[in-house]
Order: C-alpha cells, then structure tokens, then sequence
C-alpha cells in the first residue's frame, strides 16, 4: 500500500522534470526487447498492480512473426509487468524508463521471468555469504535504417577516423549515458567496420543488467536522430567480425576478494579458482542461453576471439574464460570475462546461468584447471585432448539439446526459464537452419535491435 503515495509523490517530480510519457521493458528467452508506455499520471498503477501481459510474451520469436505456444504459455491466463521504481531512469525529450518483472495476478513473482530469475541468483549468492559484480560490453554496428551496410573508406580497427566520422553519435551516447545515470568507462570503435564497443560500470547483477538495456535504449535513440541503427546481431554481416556481448564477474565474501589475494594461479582464493571452475565445467551446458541464437553458432569459431575453446587464461582473448588479475593497470581488482555470450542472449539470463555455475563451483570446491598461456588454436589436437581443452559447438540443435538435459542449469534458472528458451531457438532451428550464412545475417540484422 506504500508504493502508491511514493508513486504519487515521484509523478509530480517527474512532471516537473518535464517527463509525461513512461516506458517500461521486460527481455524475453529470445533475447527480445518488450515494452509498454503510459502516461506519468499512470506510474503507479504501472508499479501496482502493474500492467497486463499474455505469458506468450516469454516466446515471441526472432522472426517478428512466429510464438511457440506451450502449456504454460498459450492463450490462456494473463500476467502483470511490474516496474522497478527504484530503478527508472529520465531519458529526455519527455521520455522515462524503468525495467520490468512478471508477476502473477496473485503479485507472486512469474517463474518465466528472466529479471526474476537474475534476482534470485543474486539472492542465493547473498545466502551464501557472497556478493557479485557484472561489467558488461555492448558490442554493435551502425548500419542504415533498413540494415544495409554503412560506408567504412576510413575505417581502421580501432582508428581515430571511426570516432571523427561518428562523432556526433559517440557524443549524443555519452551526453545522453551522463544525463541518465548510465556509467560509461569506455567507448571507442572495435575490429569491424562501423563496430563500436561500450564498457559501464560494474554493478550488483540485476542493477547492472538494468543498466545494460537502458545503455541499449539510449544507442538506439541517438542512432535514429542520425538516420541510422545499431544492429545487435551476434553476426551482422557474413564474413565480417561478430560482435559479443561480454560479461565481466567479480565476488567477494565480506571485505575479501576471491579473484585475488589467494594462492590459487592468478592470485585467486580457492573460491574464487572453484567459481572459475564451475564457469568452464558448465559452458556447454549453458551455451543454449550464453550464445544459442541461429547466428551464435557464425560467430563461435577459433581465432574469432569468440572464446570458442573452454578453456581459461591470463588476459587469453581466445579463451571462454579470460581472467584480468588485480594490479595497478586492473584499479577494479581481479575479475572474469566471459566471452562467449553475444547480443542475441538475454542479459538477465547470461548472468544468471554465469553467475549460478560459479557458485555451484563453490559447493562442489572444483578443481581449476591448468590456465592456457597460447592461442589455443596453435596447440596439435592431441595436446588440447591432454590439457583439457574443448571447443564450444557452433551447431545450434546440439547447443540447445545440451541445455534442455542440463539438470544444473535447471536448478539455476528454474524449468519454466529453460522450457521457455529451448522452445524460441527450437523454433528458430526449425524454422531457418536451412538459410545460408548471408541469408540468417540479412534476415536476423536488426531481430535484437532496439
């Protein structure tokens, strides 16, 4: 009963901030972004009871077109999105935003909910005694409004000429990601041709995946005033460099890092080894929600720095699990990349599946395997088999067979979360497997974009 006078008393600053029209988002198993919008006067009711949503919403396909309608998840019943006041962000021009999460008629969390599924990760990490960290990249490509490609004469990886010929778009983000509250550590141009990359700050995990889809919201806008769009796409052109969506993790128990001050390898706790543990020991599980779209699998391959091979390594790019230890140059402290997640993935998800296979690394106190010093891919076949060292699969059916008879990811993410993500990509599988490379990237350029 709180919740309305609060809601009340944040209408009239919002009013007088100039915002009249709210926007709300959920991200279902494909990795789509959903939304509703209001008027101001209605943020309460968007708050509680919140507003409703057909459980068909958890799996709307990639194709604009296709539901894979499910017992849970047809046309009977109705739920409610719920918005995190304490999380809604002004974007300007009249707009706000803040993130949602499904609830039952009854206000009892919807298991299907990826943003719930992320908070209850995050609360059994709390239990244990530990608290998480995520930094997360956003990886994009600025193509033309229809998703042809851009003119690149000038472009060099990682070239001053990609910030001149954009400037006006990296400083609309940047004006736009500090009018919001949205930390960006940096922006700069990436490896591909009209490929940028931001990195934001690191925070607790559901806050951080929040951040990430407002930082999404934000390029998506200012790409449009510039007659452009930011494809999101695991592989926006055939052929040419993918583009990721890492994750940085780090944990603490108490005042103490476990990514550092240890003596495991890297200066890591034995926790902190077991957590990394945990993280390889699962990948090919969790593969079907880190990187399991119809396009992942372009993207999955060796010398792609897609970290293809299962295997970790200091500051190794060609790893699944890259490891920065603390130092003068780390100010943050020692923490974990993983690499193979792609946009295509749903953030809350990822993070959760991340973050709940280290913890069960933990409980079981796993062994951390030899790190790998090389480029995996320069080792004979032999030598990976002896050090341990496997390759992720880039075929989509075995990645999601691999996550339907995962009981680990289960007990992490719940039945209704992986049901509902093996039934979207089932369906891409189903439905586009046949299409060529180039056919899946022209198809699926702006599936994810917002």
């Amino acid at each position: 009963m709180a919740a309305k006078p609060l809601a009340a008393a944040a209408v009239a600053q919002l009013e007088a901030d100039g915002v009249a029209t709210l926007i709300g988002t959920v991200v279902n198993p494909a990795g789509l972004t959903h939304a509703k919008t209001v008027p101001l006067r209605r943020m309460g009711a968007f708050a509680d009871p919140g507003l409703g949503a057909s459980p068909v919403w958890h799996v709307f396909a990639i194709d604009q077109a296709g539901i894979v309608f499910g017992e849970s998840t047809g046309v009977v019943g109705d739920q409610r999105i719920r918005i995190d006041l304490g999380a809604l962000r002004i974007l300007g021009d009249g707009l706000a935003w803040a993130p949602g999460s499904f609830h039952h008629q009854d206000g009892s969390p919807a298991l299907h909910c990826s943003r719930g599924a992320l908070s209850r990760v995050q609360a059994k990490l709390s239990d244990a005694g530990i608290e998480a960290q995520i930094g997360h990249e956003m990886e994009f490509v600025l193509v033309g409004p229809c998703g042809e490609r851009l003119p690149s004469h000038l472009w060099a990886q990682y070239g001053l000429a990609g910030v001149l010929e954009f400037e006006g778009f990296v400083r609309d983000v940047t004006d736009a990601a500090n009018a919001s509250g949205v930390a960006i550590e940096q922006l700069h141009p990436e490896y591909g041709a009209n490929q940028f990359e931001i990195s934001l700050a690191p925070l607790q995990p559901v806050a951080a995946a929040d951040q990430l889809i407002m930082m999404r919201i934000i390029v998506g806008r200012v790409a449009r005033r510039y007659g452009m769009r930011a494809s999101l796409s695991p592989v926006p052109f055939a052929g040419s460099v993918g583009s990721g969506a890492h994750q940085h993790f780090s944990l603490t128990r108490g005042q103490t890092p476990l990514f550092s001050g240890g003596e495991e390898p890297g200066g890591m706790t034995a926790e902190g080894a077991a957590a990394v543990a945990g993280v390889l020991a699962g990948l090919e599980q969790a593969q079907g929600v880190l990187c399991g779209s119809i396009l992942s699998g372009l993207r999955m391959q060796p010398g792609s720095w897609s970290g293809a091979y299962t295997c970790w390594g200091t500051e190794n790019r060609e790893a699944s699990v890259r490891f920065l230890p603390a130092g003068p140059a780390n100010p943050r402290g020692g923490n974990v990349e993983v690499k193979v997640i792609d946009p295509s993935a749903n953030p809350y998800l990822a993070s959760a599946a991340i973050l709940g296979l280290a913890l069960d690394g933990i409980d079981r106190g796993l062994a951390v395997p030899g790190q790998v010093t090389v480029d995996p891919s320069s080792l004979s076949e032999t030598e990976r088999d002896e050090a341990g060292i496997g390759l992720l699969t880039p075929d989509q059916s075995e990645a999601i067979d691999a996550l339907d008879g995962s009981p680990l990811l289960r007990a992490v993410l719940g039945d209704e979360v992986v049901d509902a993500v093996v039934a979207v990509r089932r369906y891409e599988h189903d439905n586009f497997a046949d299409l060529d490379a180039d056919q899946l990237a022209e198809k699926f350029r702006l599936a994810w974009s917002v």
